[in-house]
């Protein structure tokens, strides 16, 4: 195994000062509690926004503090969801005074101690908090870390809406309606070429042959629901698309991502992007936005994962509002 890194039991910590030394324009950080933090926070009179999980999703959660995104995030350790404690302190932080709404991945972790913290912060410091668990993943209906479908790639799409509409100055009942129909709208599946390395493990999450990929992984390494002998990107991108479609109605505009697993180089990402496109085209289902790159990621997993997000004109409008943080910049 080899990794850019001092010592397994402080990869996260390490990262944070990483972090804090390239964007203390846009963040700062909390190092006791381990909190990624907007640099403006709290902002009065604006519904704050939480998130977080497990480290080595990057930049998933904590590149997406920023105006327009984010207020706070919780990085865990490699793979684990973090503790109430930090949540709480997440939620204090960025309380204006209009509430705060907490953005859950569905991983039972997650959601547990995402649930303990949202009591504390109401019976310690009468702050109102509400929650929007996010299940796009049409891979599995439950998995050993979850209840039901897996929160992946949909929460950069609706992290990004939503934090669009706290701007805007939408009320709490408003955030939570607008998280929801987006988490209703989205659908994720993803496929490894490789599996990946916890550092503190020191060996892959599961092998897979030269010949082989997994299809339908989770982002903790998890191996997929079927795995199959190695295709063209066409056919590899008809296994991701067919899915999808089969499980949400789709049509007009859609924001599609084509995200990077960790260590996929563009160039293939593009090449898959296109392979959906032409996919889509043929399904009467129109592209409107697009992203394109690594934005949640597992470690240096080889592989990628597409969302697709039924759009209408307050999406996109929503889509479009500048946004200001590490992982996604425009219109600033």
């Amino acid at each position: 195994m080899k990794k850019l890194i001092n010592d397994a039991d402080t990869v996260v910590g390490d990262a944070l000062r990483g972090i804090e030394a390239a964007h203390s324009d846009r963040v700062r950080v909390d190092h006791e509690h381990h909190l990624i933090i907007r640099a403006d926070a709290p902002v009065k009179g604006k519904v704050g926004l939480v998130s977080g999980g497990g480290s080595g999703h990057e930049p998933m959660h904590g590149g997406f503090v920023g105006r327009g995104m984010l207020d706070a995030a919780c990085a865990g350790e490699v793979f684990t969801s973090p503790v109430p404690e930090q949540m709480q302190v997440a939620t204090a932080a960025v309380d204006g005074g209009a509430g705060v709404l907490h953005i859950v991945k569905n991983y039972t972790g997650d959601v547990m101690n995402f649930e303990m913290a949202a009591e504390m912060a109401a019976e310690e410091a009468d702050v109102r908090v509400e929650s929007v668990v996010v299940d796009d993943d049409v891979a599995v209906t439950d998995s050993l870390y979850t209840a039901g479908r897996r929160g992946v790639g949909l929460t950069v799409l609706l992290e990004k809406i939503v934090g669009a509409g706290a701007e805007e100055g939408r009320d709490l009942d408003a955030i939570v309606e607008l998280a929801k129909k987006v988490n209703g709208q989205g659908r994720s599946l993803g496929l490894a070429l490789t599996s990946c390395t916890v550092p503190a493990a020191g060996k892959p999450t599961f092998d897979l042959g030269e010949d082989e990929f997994e299809l339908g992984i989770g982002i903790h390494g998890e191996p997929g629901r079927e795995r199959k002998k190695l295709a063209p990107a066409s056919d590899m991108a008809q296994m991701l698309v067919e899915p999808i479609l089969a499980d949400l109605e789709f049509g007009g505009d859609v924001i599609a991502m084509m995200n990077g697993m960790g260590g996929t180089p563009l160039l293939e990402l593009y090449l898959m992007y296109g392979e959906v496109t032409k996919i889509l085209e043929k399904a009467g289902v129109k592209v409107a936005r697009n992203l394109v790159g690594n934005y949640i990621t597992s470690l240096e997993m080889a592989g990628c994962s597409l969302t697709l997000l039924k759009a209408d004109d307050e999406l996109l409008k929503l889509w479009d509002a500048p946004v200001n943080t590490p992982g996604l910049r425009w219109g600033c």
